[in-house]
């Protein structure tokens, strides 16, 4: 498990600033379960592979450009850059700085791509070690029985989980965080609510604006490892 000393040690002097003109190489508020009033289903969730390419137009901007366009609202340094990273780090990995609220995904020529992210709300995020063993694209969601228990009004009508889809919590791609062979039930995923994005939103993944996800599934290769680094401290009201 990271330490907060491991974090200030490191994840400050992992990344440098931007570099001018980012390069970037880009494939083809409401209730926290769901962007919308969630459809009820009384059997197995499925996504539709069908409407994958649909669903993608649907949560793209026209004239999509990573680095510039921002229909949500966002503060301007949440948006996709390229950055320097330190030398050392291994190309494919990840990084969460959950502080500044950034992820980095390391590139194989001594640079990495940043992101704006939401971390889990209270004390659920989990910082730590994982490794991503399973990605997905317009994944299925089931709650957690924790999350089942901790908020029934929210969570109790979608026991049975959500379909696929732009309302589906876990939006557009989803990387799969382990430990060893056990599922953490932790995800790296898009959002129905990009508004959330620099705050504390989640029940403990770590949230991405689903186009910034999009243009990034295809770069994460099954195996690499992710580094969740301590946020700072809550109190036990947050």
């Amino acid at each position: 498990m990271l330490t907060r000393r491991h974090f200030v040690i490191t994840s400050a002097a992992l990344f440098s600033a931007p570099i001018a003109s980012p390069l970037w190489a880009q494939d083809a508020t409401t209730t926290q379960a769901s962007a919308t009033s969630p459809v009820i289903i009384n059997r197995r969730p499925v996504s539709d592979r069908s409407k994958w390419a649909a669903y993608d137009a649907q949560v793209t901007p026209a004239n999509y450009d990573p680095a510039t366009s921002n229909p949500w609202g966002l503060h301007p340094r949440f948006l996709p850059k390229l950055v320097q990273a330190k030398p050392g780090l291994r190309p494919g990995d990840i990084h969460v700085d959950a502080v500044a609220r950034y992820l980095y995904h390391i590139r194989d020529n001594g640079t990495a791509m940043r992101f704006g992210v939401a971390i889990g709300r209270g004390n659920l995020y989990e910082p730590g070690t994982y490794t991503i063993r399973r990605k997905a694209k317009w994944p299925t969601w089931v709650p957690t029985p924790a999350m089942v228990k901790r908020d029934p009004d929210v969570y109790g009508p979608l026991v049975n989980g959500m379909d696929g889809g732009p309302n589906n919590p876990l939006g557009s791609r989803a990387f799969y965080l382990y430990v060893g062979n056990r599922d953490t039930y932790l995800r790296i995923h898009g959002s129905p609510e990009p508004r959330s994005i620099g705050g504390r939103a989640s029940s403990g993944c770590v949230r991405m604006v689903m186009p910034h996800i999009i243009g990034l599934y295809e770069q994460v290769d099954i195996g690499v490892t992710a580094y969740l680094y301590p946020a700072e401290t809550v109190t036990a009201r947050s």
